[in-house]
């Protein structure tokens, strides 16, 4: 409901604070994602790495409950700076220019046919 609001044309912004879900957010304690998360957190407390993990966890949790961002843009780069650490690349370190002499190394892709079936 709350997209759907969002999307009309000629909303009223004033009764949009009514129009919204309150979202409830459950934590397991026990879990193993939680208590690595804790334990990193104890140990440095402005470890950003950390911070954007527990940030990322909350996230995954809105979209997965069908909720939608107000920034998408900041939850893309977050996961960026995800992918950069899970890959050992150095926030700090400046990309290089892709040079015009390095050929294309990847294949083609292939057509691939699937089966369409329905469920009843």
């Amino acid at each position: 409901m709350e997209r759907i609001m969002k999307a009309q044309a000629l909303r009223d912004n004033s009764t949009m604070g009514y129009m919204m879900a309150k979202k409830h957010l459950e934590i397991n304690p026990d879990h193993p994602i939680v208590e690595t998360l804790r334990q990193k957190a104890e140990a440095d407390k402005n470890d950003k790495a950390v911070k954007d993990l527990v940030v990322l966890l909350f996230e995954t949790a809105l979209l997965s409950s069908g909720f939608s961002f107000a920034d998408p843009q900041t939850h893309s780069n977050r996961i960026y700076r995800m992918i950069k650490l899970g890959l050992g690349i150095d926030e700090d370190e400046v990309t290089a220019e892709p040079s015009a002499a390095v050929p294309d190394e990847t294949p083609p892709l292939r057509e691939m046919r699937m089966p369409l079936t329905w469920k009843k």
